[in-house]
């Protein structure tokens, strides 16, 4: 069994929640002992395993179609998480879930993280198979380390007691990043970093006034941080808040779980059956909520929830998700031919 895995735009979506599942896969696939190729232009391989969705994912799906080889196709987005990003956002989400829905359509399988974006792409009228696989986490990468935080202390010029509250996403207004500002304005004794960047010109006019100029100053966007500095401030912090109003998993929540860090989440449906309140992590509903739960957790006045947190992050690991994926793999490769699927790839 030969596994072609695709990724479309890597240097435009490469930091992105999607960019870090690809490698997640690559290394999922290399612990259960699976054969796979990143090159689009093979031919010898038995599943096309594909992650993105853009015009060269489409003829990459038709030309595997054409061969007669299994399509898979990761379902990381929805009309939903499209909405309240970019600049038009909304007004295109309709025509990104008409698009979606389309390539989704030729797969034989498809596989989505969660559950709750399961539920989305059966609502979406889409009928294959559909396996709810977690992205995943290396957990060795994100253990504490002390020389990692201490990195990440010195790099923010942070002293031993200076409390911090960290996020890791994109300047998107369902990030929940407007909260954020907000809810650091009311609690200027606390430093928040939002780590994570998008191109500025991308992101409507009042999230790029709010990165550049209208936030506090106890509020810090220092872009993209990768390697120890990252790896430190997820365990060297002392609150992971991630206000997000929509995701389809949200990976920053697992490197924060396996970083063994207090974790902070809305409380949307996505992280309904893996997620639940006051047992792996806490939950808030509104900014009153959060300022609140932000002085008790970094004040330490709650109980420590990061053992049941890295607990649910062993549970997605990467070894883990390279036995699930394997699974769909197996029995995507004892599916008849579906020449429905076919003859609508090749109209």
């Amino acid at each position: 069994m030969k596994i072609l895995l695709y990724f479309e735009g890597q240097n435009v979506i490469g930091r992105s929640g999607i960019g870090r599942a690809l490698s997640h896969q690559k290394r999922a696939l290399a612990s259960a002992g699976i054969e796979y190729t990143l090159d689009p232009n093979a031919t010898d391989y038995d599943i096309l395993h594909i992650n993105t969705y853009g015009l060269k994912s489409y003829h990459l799906a038709r030309k595997a179609k054409k061969m007669g080889k299994k399509v898979i196709y990761h379902a990381h987005s929805t009309e939903e998480d499209f909405r309240n990003s970019f600049v038009g956002s909304n007004q295109l989400a309709p025509l990104v879930k008409k698009w979606l829905v389309g390539l989704y359509g030729m797969a034989d399988h498809l596989i989505t993280p969660t559950p709750y974006s399961k539920k989305l792409l059966r609502n979406y009228g889409l009928r294959q198979p559909i396996a709810a696989i977690s992205n995943g986490i290396d957990l060795k990468r994100y253990y504490p380390d002390e020389y990692k935080e201490a990195a990440f202390r010195k790099h923010f010029h942070l002293s031993e007691t200076q409390k911090v509250v960290i996020c890791v996403g994109l300047f998107f207004e369902r990030k929940g990043i407007k909260d954020f500002v907000e809810i650091a304005q009311k609690m200027p004794e606390y430093t928040f970093i939002w780590f994570g960047a998008v191109p500025m010109l991308s992101i409507p006019a009042n999230i790029r006034r709010i990165v550049k100029k209208d936030h506090p100053a106890n509020v810090l966007f220092p872009g993209y941080i990768n390697g120890d500095l990252i790896e430190g401030a997820y365990s060297g912090a002392d609150l992971f808040f991630f206000p997000s109003y929509e995701e389809t998993e949200g990976i920053v929540v697992l490197e924060a779980l396996a970083s063994q860090q207090q974790v902070l989440l809305r409380n949307i449906p996505v992280y309904q059956g893996w997620m639940q309140d006051q047992q792996n992590c806490y939950m808030g509903n509104n900014n009153q909520e959060f300022e609140e739960l932000i002085r008790q957790l970094v004040n330490h006045r709650l109980p420590n929830l990061t053992l049941a947190g890295f607990k649910t992050a062993q549970a997605k690991s990467i070894t883990e998700i390279g036995q699930e994926l394997k699974t769909v793999y197996q029995a995507v490769l004892q599916l008849p031919y579906n020449h429905q699927i076919y003859s609508k790839v090749t109209k």
